[in-house]
């Protein structure tokens, strides 16, 4: 058989890898030199973002003393739900970051970012009841990373006028990034910058913008880590996640490199599985004390069987028809009972593995849910969604055997879970299979409950009424019946207007 000829792969280092750093390095000092603008790096504490900031480190450090004063600021985002190893990776990097800036006297200041608890994946999943995050509705990304990352940014740009964004990212990674990072390269004013699609006043600067997967990783293992950690152990996280175990630094076509590997939400429903925490576990005993978590996400997050889990309605309780059929909206009450249950429950499966030894010291103190995402979950419950029943900590009791420690709750109710209980069992006599009565009756009650002290009842009739209107169904199939009829009508009116008048809606849209 024909040998096959081994092709060289690309790299930025073809004139030589000192001089490729050097010259990288030189240009990086001058930038920053250049201005009184402030730096963002952006750092997740993968391979990208780590060479990125070791290479901006070195250079500022490389620095006269007196040379080094524009503030470079680290910011990580973690949106609460990252895969477990990687987080607590980032968490200790951010200490170790701060503590050698101290030592080494640079103007590097680490920031960790979390969304608000109302933005968390758990106060909208298990509370608001929005369903696991799918193509067609991806409610996470923004709220979970963009919206606190930019909420630092803004106001950086507010305090100074401009910033300049530092960021890890590649042509290489994918050709919707390259052609991204062109476009943005081609609209700017800035030798060197880009400007930013989202961002007013923020600059973007991408030193490893044409660098390779294996260019990273050589840059890596050849140059110490600057703040005291060791880049092999990065290495050998990427090497965990990956399917055969295997993460080589690769000269040409024939060797797979490692560099694909991905982290990120361990409850990400945008892919089938979450292979790098599989591979994780798969690979290395001493992470199998995740597997409660992976469990948790197959089970109980599978985005292809959940509509059986939610309610026919939308948020706002409108109705909805896509190809002859309602489409459903938010997670109905006992399946975000059962979310939090779950997790609560995964939670202490984790915690009990390390208690027998079988994980780090760590993860004794392991939360998969944080006690601010509880309270706005349980105030979403009773104030917003009107169950009175007030179930949260009772829930939390089951599975801890502790007592419930979040904040006091101040929403008094006439009505509790008992009188809760026996409304449900009218209800049921009365032939409510469904508990759309119960649920009416019940908001009622709650919100006339609510308004019982004010001195001035405003907004009490339009509360009720909105109510009765979301609730105006028997059951699905009447509400699915009845969508259609009203579907039926909407398109019969349109196509007579059309008849009558044939570009009237090209005429409207213009307009509009």
């Amino acid at each position: 058989m024909p040998v096959e000829a081994k092709v060289e792969r690309k790299t930025a280092f073809a004139t030589g890898f000192r001089d490729t750093i050097d010259t990288l390095m030189a240009t990086i000092q001058a930038l920053y030199l250049s201005d009184e603008i402030p730096w963002v790096i952006g750092y997740s504490g993968g391979k990208d973002s780590t060479a990125t900031l070791q290479l901006v480190w070195h250079a500022v450090a490389a620095l006269p003393k007196e040379q080094r004063q524009k503030p470079v600021h680290v910011i990580s985002t973690d949106t609460l739900v990252e895969n477990p190893i990687v987080a607590m990776w980032v968490e200790h990097t951010l200490h170790k970051i701060r503590d050698a800036s101290d030592e080494q006297e640079m103007p590097i200041q680490a920031h960790r970012l979390t969304p608000d608890p109302t933005d968390s994946f758990w106060v909208n999943l298990i509370g608001k009841g929005y369903p696991a995050p799918r193509p067609k509705f991806r409610w996470c990304t923004s709220r979970l990373k963009i919206n606190p990352s930019n909420r630092f940014i803004n106001d950086l740009v507010r305090q100074n006028g401009e910033a300049i964004l530092v960021l890890g990212t590649r042509k290489a990674e994918s050709v919707c990034r390259s052609a991204n990072m062109a476009r943005y390269e081609r609209t700017s004013t800035r030798e060197l910058l880009s400007t930013h699609g989202d961002l007013d006043r923020s600059w973007v600067f991408t030193p490893i913008g044409d660098w390779s997967n294996d260019d990273v990783w050589q840059y890596l293992m050849q140059v110490k880590n600057p703040w005291g950690y060791r880049n092999k152990d990065l290495l050998g996280m990427y090497q965990g996640a990956t399917e055969d175990g295997e993460c080589p630094l690769v000269v040409d076509t024939s060797t797979p490199s490692c560099g694909d590997s991905r982290f990120g939400c361990y409850v990400c429903t945008m892919v089938e599985q979450d292979k790098s925490m599989e591979a994780m576990i798969r690979n290395d005993h001493e992470k199998e004390w995740m597997t409660p978590l992976m469990e948790f996400r197959n089970h109980y997050l599978d985005i292809k069987v959940d509509r059986q889990h939610r309610d026919f309605r939308k948020m706002n309780g409108s109705l909805m028809v896509h190809n002859g059929r309602l489409v459903h909206g938010p997670y109905k009450q006992y399946y975000r009972e059962t979310l939090l249950r779950e997790l609560l429950e995964a939670q202490q499966r984790v915690r009990d593995a390390a208690y027998r030894g079988e994980a780090p010291e760590i993860v004794k103190d392991f939360n998969s849910i944080t006690l601010e995402e509880l309270d706005e979950i349980r105030r979403v419950w009773v104030v917003e969604k009107h169950e009175v029943e007030d179930r949260l900590p009772g829930i939390y009791r089951d599975v801890t055997g502790e007592e419930y420690p979040g904040r006091a709750f101040n929403q008094s109710s006439t009505f509790g879970s008992e009188e809760m209980r026996l409304l449900t069992e009218v209800c049921r006599e009365q032939g409510d299979e469904e508990g759309l009565h119960f649920e009416l009756v019940r908001e009622l009650l709650h919100i006339e409950d609510r308004h019982r002290t004010m001195a001035r009842r405003a907004g009490l009739y339009k509360a009720l009424d909105k109510a009765l209107e979301r609730s105006a169904f028997e059951s699905e199939a009447e509400a699915e019946q009845f969508a259609l009829r009203r579907q039926e009508a909407v398109n019969a009116a349109r196509d007579m207007i059309k008849e009558i008048h044939p570009n009237c809606f090209d005429t409207l849209i213009e307009e509009g």
